[in-house]
């Protein structure tokens, strides 16, 4: 088990490597512990759970509503559930999304625990405060920054991770490598997904590694008015394909990182055989690199994307792999570039 304290401007949040959800149990009481998680990690882990008080959701993106959240927050009012509560967020990218933001609000706020258990969450979407749902197709729209008490990563929870769920979460881990860390892109490139599946020690300390990687960006601009903006790298379209066509997170930001990656040659100093590596290094993971879609559809969907402003999208670009740079882009311009299919 390793401890780090991470300081916030709110607080300082306690990120536990390599521990077992157990300890929950010696940092609060058992009753003042309320669990969100989904029906999936609950089928699987039901036993664990130790009879700690849950709210159980569906899973998946689709649930990341406010319906969910009002369901929530009533299920919590008539469990009398008060101030002193914890509210442990017990799952993947969307459950520790709306545990983050229901705990944010409920209240006006009580404590919050994180525990993801998949590779998205522990790299990427419980790392760094940043919570929300979605309105109707529009991704995160709604949300707060809100630091949990502790993050926990017990690595037990991946042995039930589906294969596809591995390969989703990869997308992130490409991510860091092209924004932040060449060294780390040649890594991946001289190993194969299996090679972390299989070897839990190289698997923990590429995680603890890619959380580093995120939290460094996030303490330098923690209310994302700069350089955490490095972080939707691939997003910007590829959220617009995920609404549309209900395609996985990783799959569709995989597809948002090749059109970035084309812009990047375009628009950046990006080399055209460091685009093609990019390509390669997610194929290699299993992530798609092409897909047909309709362009006006993208564009109604991208054009209310939370990084616009007034007439321009903030756009992340590479000059080179582990050099990401925030530029922006006028609208009337991406949206050619889209029609003329460059990023397709």
């Amino acid at each position: 088990m390793k401890e780090q304290p991470v300081k916030f401007s709110s607080k300082t949040v306690h990120y536990f490597f390599d521990v077992d959800f157990s300890i929950l149990t010696e940092h609060y009481p058992k009753e003042k512990l309320l669990l969100i998680t989904d029906e999936n990690v609950y089928g699987f882990h039901r036993q664990r759970l130790n009879g700690i008080k849950s709210i159980v959701i569906k899973p998946g993106e689709a649930r990341k509503q406010q319906a969910t959240v009002d369901a929530i927050i009533l299920q919590l009012l008539e469990m009398q559930a008060d101030k002193q509560t914890v509210i442990v967020g017990l799952g993947g990218g969307v459950v520790t999304d709306i545990a983050g933001y229901v705990a944010s609000i409920y209240k006006r706020g009580v404590r919050l625990v994180q525990v993801p258990t998949s590779i998205l969450a522990m790299v990427d979407a419980a790392v760094g405060g940043k919570n929300g749902i979605d309105v109707g197709e529009y991704k995160n729209q709604v949300g707060t920054i809100y630091q949990p008490d502790l993050l926990l990563f017990d690595y037990s929870f991946l042995s039930t991770l589906p294969r596809e769920e591995w390969i989703n979460g990869f997308a992130e881990i490409i991510k860091h490598a092209c924004i932040k860390d060449d060294s780390q892109f040649e890594f991946l490139a001289h190993h194969t997904i299996d090679d972390f599946i299989n070897d839990k020690n190289l698997l923990a300390s590429f995680i603890e590694k890619n959380v580093g990687i995120k939290l460094n960006v996030v303490l330098n601009d923690e209310m994302e008015t700069g350089e955490r903006k490095l972080l939707n790298f691939g997003h910007t379209l590829g959220h617009a394909i995920e609404a549309c066509y209900n395609l996985p997170h990783g799959h569709a930001i995989s597809i948002g990182m090749v059109a970035a990656a084309t812009l990047s040659n375009e628009l950046a100093s990006l080399s055209l055989p460091e685009k093609d590596a990019i390509k390669q290094l997610l194929r290699k993971y299993g992530l798609p690199v092409h897909f047909a879609f309709d362009t006006d559809k993208i564009w109604d969907i991208l054009a209310n994307d939370k990084k616009r402003e007034n007439n321009h999208m903030s756009f992340i670009l590479l000059n080179k792999i582990g050099e990401g740079v925030v530029q922006s882009i006028p609208l009337n311009q991406l949206k050619k570039l889209i029609h003329q299919r460059l990023l397709d």
